[in-house]
């Protein structure tokens, strides 16, 4: 296989790894390549994102590695996270971020244990809107992001703290747990969204 065609697949994989980034060991094992060939590749990689016209950066944090934005645009980033975003959040936002605020601290992959699919889009989406934050580390193996509710959440539902949320009955299936989550969840967006929408009009 060509060393260009190894770079893409090796970029994939750290974009699919998400914030939990992925192992040297890893790598070799999917591409059955040394890890000293790995180290290059990476090498390569992070060469190439050094460069002004890439927006992404390769981080190497607690034995893995992970691709991350660019510390000198974090002015951007922050103009569109406070950018006003009057859309309704996605049925697979609303899923991920009850199962967050019942469950927390919890990670991606328990997350999409308890979904069935990957999470990857709706942790972001609902990190970009300040609604969940990290909340530290697992202590597991490649020390996987535990993500929980932060103060914004409690704001953008009229909640003083999470005692308020409303309890869940005990030795629910997942089916049911995220049924009546996500009821009052959805209550709430669709509330927020309305009052939205008065204020623009």
């Amino acid at each position: 296989m060509e060393i260009y065609e190894l770079k893409a697949i090796m970029e994939g994989l750290l974009f699919a790894s998400g914030d939990e980034g992925i192992t040297v060991k890893q790598v070799s094992n999917i591409l059955e390549i040394t890890e000293a060939s790995v180290k290059t590749i990476l090498e390569e990689l992070k060469y190439d994102y050094e460069h002004k016209e890439r927006g992404l950066m390769l981080m190497h944090s607690h034995g893995a590695y992970h691709l991350t934005t660019k510390p000198e645009h974090s002015r951007y980033y922050q103009k569109f996270i406070e950018t006003p975003n009057p859309t309704k959040m996605s049925q697979a936002a609303l899923e991920t971020l009850a199962i967050i605020a019942y469950q927390q601290p919890i990670t991606r992959t328990e997350i999409e244990e308890i979904r069935g699919v990957k999470s990857d889009r709706p942790v972001q989406t609902l990190v970009a809107r300040m609604l969940i934050e990290e909340v530290g580390r697992k202590d597991s193996v490649g020390k996987p992001i535990l993500f929980g509710t932060s103060k914004e959440f409690l704001t953008f539902f009229g909640l003083t703290s999470l005692d308020d949320l409303p309890p869940l009955p005990e030795g629910q299936a997942n089916n049911e747990f995220e049924e009546e989550a996500d009821l009052f969840f959805e209550r709430f967006n669709e509330h927020l969204e309305n009052g939205v929408e008065t204020n623009n009009e």
